[in-house]
């Protein structure tokens, strides 16, 4: 009887056991885990036809791994310098993963956009933008188009009027009033729909449709440019995939058989915006080689400075980081692209 009594507490001390351990490996959490990315060579990345990249050297973009948190994952993100954790909420904004994606997504595909203009403008090549209209990023609850419109559809027209940017949109939209019906045209998976409803007050006292929004911008090029992102989203790989896109067309020897890795936005105007994660970007970029990263420098408001009185730049924290963990790795803050191509020709 003892024995069997001993083989049965051994028995349930190992389904415990058995439980616990994929407690640890299965149980989701309502956070995810940032840490360092990969930094993948843009060559790999960009195709253009008759400009091949044949010089030496790279340039890398980095990216933050992103995953759900399980309990054995946050536990390592509680002991890792390179890891932390966010809530969901935080991440996704609280979008479902499908949805979240598909923004991440357009994101990525403006970036390289943005990234094709600028850099082809800088090279003198011939390249034409058509503005397709409102992207929808998000839509309230108030909205009385939520039944119809949904995140990622492109409103094109109001009351059968197109407009060159949203804020052409916003401006007419707003004198229109509060209550005032109109009929949003839209596209949706591909087809043209119609919606007619009454605008609503945003919390900007003026009259809307209820949604949070970015353009939605084609750029096509007498030159065919490719542009394969991957599975990788956002929209922080614009300045990098613009630097590749020009180094191509061009054929300039700007790496000098370097890894020159680096991130940030890139704007209608060439200027660089800031991103997230820019800490762990570092350290992806260090394990890669990378011997020199462009980090964006925004100067921060007085207003920002009033409200966060530790407020750091993306490259503050960006070399921060550098001295603590790569001390060889050159963060170099850029402000444009020109800059950044400036750099590259006068080091």
């Amino acid at each position: 009887m003892t024995k069997l009594r001993r083989l049965l507490r051994q028995y349930w001390v190992a389904l415990v056991a058995i439980i616990v351990i994929l407690g640890l490996f299965l149980i989701p959490l309502p956070y995810y885990i940032e840490g360092p990315g990969s930094a993948n060579n843009l060559k790999s990345f960009v195709t253009i036809k008759g400009h091949p990249d044949k010089r030496a050297g790279k340039f890398m973009l980095t990216s933050v791994l992103m995953a759900p948190a399980r309990p054995i994952t946050w536990l390592y993100a509680q002991l890792n310098p390179h890891y932390s954790v966010v809530s969901a909420a935080e991440v996704t904004g609280g979008q479902d993963n499908a949805t979240y994606d598909k923004v991440q997504a357009f994101y990525m595909r403006s970036a390289t956009n943005e990234a094709i203009a600028t850099a082809y403008q800088a090279a003198h090549a011939s390249y034409h933008k058509t503005y397709r209209g409102i992207y929808v990023l998000e839509v309230e609850k108030q909205s009385k188009f939520k039944s119809a419109i949904k995140v990622g559809d492109t409103i094109t027209k109001v009351n059968g009027h197109h407009f060159s940017n949203a804020q052409g949109y916003q401006r007419y939209i707003a004198k229109q009033g509060v209550g005032k019906s109109v009929t949003i045209t839209y596209q949706h998976n591909g087809k043209t729909k119609t919606k007619t409803a009454p605008l609503i007050k945003l919390t900007t006292k003026r009259a809307g449709i209820g949604i949070t929004l970015t353009d939605n911008v084609k750029v096509t090029t007498k030159i065919p440019v490719k542009v394969d992102p991957g599975d990788i989203g956002g929209p922080s790989a614009g300045l990098m995939f613009s630097l590749q896109i020009y180094q191509q067309l061009t054929n300039q020897n700007l790496r000098h058989g370097r890894k020159i890795a680096g991130t940030g936005t890139i704007n209608p105007d060439g200027s660089v915006g800031e991103i997230g994660g820019i800490d762990k970007k570092i350290i992806a970029a260090k394990k890669a080689g990378a011997t020199i990263f462009f980090a964006p420098y925004v100067k921060p408001t007085k207003a920002v400075l009033a409200l966060e009185e530790d407020h750091q730049t993306n490259y503050q924290l960006a070399k921060a980081t550098a001295k603590k963990y790569a001390p060889n790795l050159k963060v170099v803050p850029v402000t444009t692209f020109k800059q950044a191509v400036h750099y590259l020709e006068t080091h």
